[in-house]
């Protein structure tokens, strides 16, 4: 099945591209604009996100909202993630104001969450959502990966690497955009044919 991806982050094009085969995703036209994410929830924004796409193509569309939670910040950044330390900030900005706010001595444990929608033309919604949790280090390690990935060691692997130092293999099998992406796919498979 061809899907449009609701999202212009090229990282992500690639990370679900791979974890959503053998499904063919296709970036997100140019003259598509996606409105903004209003919702209060990873699965109200992916949902948003998803619905415009659909619509605007009439390609079943695949849109992720997805983000990381500390528990020293009452699972703040959450849903503001990517823009974390402000609207124009980049992922290493946002790494940085995390470590800054996440105290080294104090709880470094945090969850990636993401949840992944798929949106038919008719109106037809699968929703699905994966959780990875770890702790911070506050030695950034690794040039795998993007976001807040070189300062998470996950809890699945017991040597102490960031999903920044795992080969794409290990972190797909472990991350949350990994789980909810067999989620989906399973909800496809039990729904046959959509889109």
């Amino acid at each position: 099945m061809r899907l449009v991806l609701a999202s212009r982050n090229a990282h992500k094009l690639r990370e679900l591209s791979l974890l959503l085969a053998p499904h063919e995703l296709v970036a997100l036209p140019d003259t598509v604009e996606l409105p903004p994410e209003t919702g209060t929830t990873f699965v109200e924004n992916a949902l948003v996100k998803a619905r415009s796409a659909a619509a605007a193509t009439g390609v079943t569309a695949v849109a992720d909202d997805s983000g990381i939670e500390a528990r020293a910040l009452g699972g703040a950044p959450g849903i503001y993630s990517a823009r974390f330390a402000g609207e124009r900030a980049g992922d290493g900005d946002n790494l940085a104001k995390l470590l800054r706010d996440v105290p080294a001595g104090g709880d470094t444990r945090v969850s990636y969450v993401c949840a992944l929608v798929l949106v038919a033309p008719d109106g037809r919604e699968l929703v699905a959502q994966g959780r990875c949790d770890g702790h911070l280090t506050h030695q950034p390690r690794g040039d795998g990966g993007f976001g807040y990935d070189p300062a998470v060691v996950p809890d699945d692997y017991d040597d102490g690497r960031t999903m920044a130092e795992l080969n794409p293999g290990e972190k797909d099998a472990i991350s949350h955009r990994g789980r909810a992406a067999r989620e989906l796919l399973a909800l496809i498979e039990r729904q046959g044919s959509i889109g």
